[in-house]
């Protein structure tokens, strides 16, 4: 049987999987695409914010644990493979000026030691796609900053033999791309259409927080609008962080369907031709067999990046360190 295409999603935290891309999983599973989601923290230091289990015992006695099982049943509902990477939360530092980040958090490990657990995650599992967070981590939590930086570096590094040598045979994915999904013009796009109809937005205050933060390029906008179901009943497995009556369940699926069908990436590095507009992540790899091929040009040097937008932020990488 000849193998499939294979996706691997890098995410900070349990829960990021459900509310960044996991229609798109669902899509591509549907298509009998291999889905792998790495977990870079177990989510250790997240606070309970579904109402209802705010004072529950054995919650609070047990969040991590919460946690991990809460991953368990979302990637079943996701029919996904998945890794925990193993480092610990950082936490989400608050105040003026904010605390520093706590010793030994994922945030602060060394970045030869987090790239390197990544990059054995990506030699075994041999992703032809990768997605992530950009520089700026959707948002400025530290934990999904630094899964960017991360993420990217284990990027460069797993095709590379002579980086991280005892971390598996070298395997360099063909496509890099940014989680979009949760951005400032879908969410625009939801409030207008429910305030012109008369309903309630659960995002006026998304609006004004939004003002003045600029929209990112969107490359690659892959209909999903038959798996939003699937990705409500994934969010709703992460009990502790997902209120069930709250904006994650504002807009109506079919409202949704209509107005924004789709979720959306940014190519940030591609060794293949691109289109200024794709619909499909794995566009212009060919088949199987021709993907494989190229990443094997790639390993050996004579294939190179045809699209190099990568970023990392060092000054939010700098206050992040507190340098």
């Amino acid at each position: 049987m000849t193998e499939s295409f294979r996706l691997l999603a890098v995410h900070a935290h349990p829960d990021d999987e459900s509310s960044k891309g996991a229609a798109t999983m669902a899509h591509y599973r549907s298509q009998g695409v291999r889905v792998h989601v790495v977990s870079c923290t177990g989510g250790e230091r997240g606070d309970v914010l579904n109402p209802k289990l705010a004072h529950d015992p054995d919650v609070l006695r047990d969040l991590p644990g919460f946690r991990r099982h809460e991953m368990e049943k979302a990637a079943e509902i996701l029919d996904i493979e998945h890794t925990w990477l193993g480092f610990v939360d950082s936490g989400l530092p608050q105040g003026d000026p904010r605390p520093p980040l706590p010793a030994g958090c994922f945030a602060l490990e060394p970045i030869d030691v987090t790239t390197e657990a990544l990059v054995r995650v990506i030699r075994e599992f041999r992703p032809h796609v990768v997605t992530t967070y950009d520089e700026k981590g959707g948002y400025p939590h530290p934990d999904h900053i630094m899964t960017h930086v991360v993420s990217v570096a284990a990027f460069r590094a797993a095709g590379d033999a002579d980086a991280f040598p005892h971390a598996g045979a070298p395997w360099q994915p063909l496509k890099l791309y940014y989680n979009q999904t949760i951005a400032v013009d879908r969410i625009r796009a939801f409030h207008t259409t429910l305030t012109e109809r008369g309903l309630e937005s659960p995002f006026a205050e998304w609006i004004e927080r939004f003002a003045d933060r600029p929209s990112r390029t969107v490359t690659t906008r892959v209909q999903v609008a038959d798996h939003f179901e699937t990705r409500n009943e994934a969010l709703r497995a992460h009990a502790t962080q997902i209120d069930p009556d709250s904006w994650w369940f504002g807009v109506p699926v079919e409202t949704e369907r209509e107005v924004w069908p789709t979720e959306d990436f940014e190519l940030a590095a591609s060794y293949v031709p691109y289109e200024a507009v794709e619909d499909d992540l794995f566009a212009g790899l060919g088949t199987v067999e021709q993907a494989d091929a190229l990443e094997r040009e790639a390993v050996a040097g004579s294939a190179s990046l045809v699209l190099d937008d990568i970023t990392v932020d060092e000054e939010i990488l700098a206050t992040l360190k507190g340098e």
